[in-house]
């Protein structure tokens, strides 16, 4: 074992353990976690008999690694934390350049907690990881909240406004048309990120307003997030939201936790996307 992850283990700061073939790949998000993530501690691997050892000597809070590594696939490891780690429950995501493929074709396996696609760049995955392993408190942003069942609304509303959110909720895509539509008319977008059910009274499902979203109003993601909560957990209904343009879906019932991290993630990506582009 590497003096070095000996080190990191012996740490009482909240360990992030990176796996990935590629050394520079590993020191260049080492040194972005470091930059933006204080007081969290980076543990290197390049590969996965390397990262299970060091599973062996001391829990982790999370895990990133590639889908491919020099002994393994990604989701081999994954699947091997699961059966063996010792510890608690701990966040598992994978870090590819191609995660949108298995992702839509449903094939990371339900041994991953979640994915990023590392187009986005290291500095969007700190955030990203920042998310599970420092929880903001507080947060800012707008929501266009769509979702038929006036209890469920109240209930989620107040769970979003208690991080300091700002929700609009609609229970129809109409209604949530004609607000995007004024929007667009005054020269804006209505909201900093869509949360929207797929099963909605009326003509319309969400289905329909992301057609609508990324279609006719031309938002890509970046520009308009969309997290669609569905309790339809058949893979090929699910890829085909993720291929219509859906960010990231939320499996119903809703755990507060995970959609409330997922949510923050989205505005925060899409804000650096923005920024990125000049918008």
């Amino acid at each position: 074992m590497d003096s070095s992850i000996s080190r990191h283990i012996a740490s009482d700061h909240p360990r992030v353990l990176v796996v990935d073939g590629s050394k520079v790949v590993r020191r260049l998000i080492e040194q972005v976690l470091n930059a933006e993530l204080s007081g969290v501690s980076v543990i290197g691997c390049g590969s996965g008999a390397e990262a299970c050892a060091a599973l062996e000597l001391a829990p982790v809070d999370f895990v990133t690694t590639a889908l491919r590594l020099p002994d393994m696939d990604g989701l081999e490891l994954a699947r091997s934390v699961r059966m063996h780690a010792p510890q608690a429950y701990v966040p598992i995501v994978v870090v590819s350049g191609d995660v949108n493929e298995r992702l839509q074709a449903r094939a990371l396996g339900e041994d991953v907690t979640d994915y990023f696609d590392k187009s986005l760049g290291f500095s969007a995955l700190a955030e990203f990881i920042r998310g599970y392993v420092q929880p903001q408190g507080q947060a800012s942003g707008e929501v266009l909240y769509v979702e038929d069942s006036r209890v469920v609304a109240l209930a989620t509303r107040r769970m979003l406004e208690k991080y300091g959110l700002t929700v609009q909720h609609v229970v129809s895509v109409e209604d949530a048309l004609v607000l995007l539509d004024a929007a667009k008319a005054a020269g804006g977008v209505g909201a900093d990120v869509v949360l929207t059910d797929v099963n909605l009274k009326g003509e319309l499902t969400g289905g329909d307003l992301l057609a609508r979203i990324r279609n006719d109003y031309g938002y890509g993601k970046g520009r308009l997030p969309v997290l669609v909560m569905t309790g339809d957990d058949n893979p090929r209904n699910q890829a085909v939201l993720l291929r219509a343009g859906a960010n990231d879906l939320v499996q119903k019932p809703i755990e507060e936790r995970l959609l409330v991290t997922k949510l923050l993630f989205q505005l925060r990506v899409g804000r650096h996307l923005r920024q990125r582009a000049g918008t």
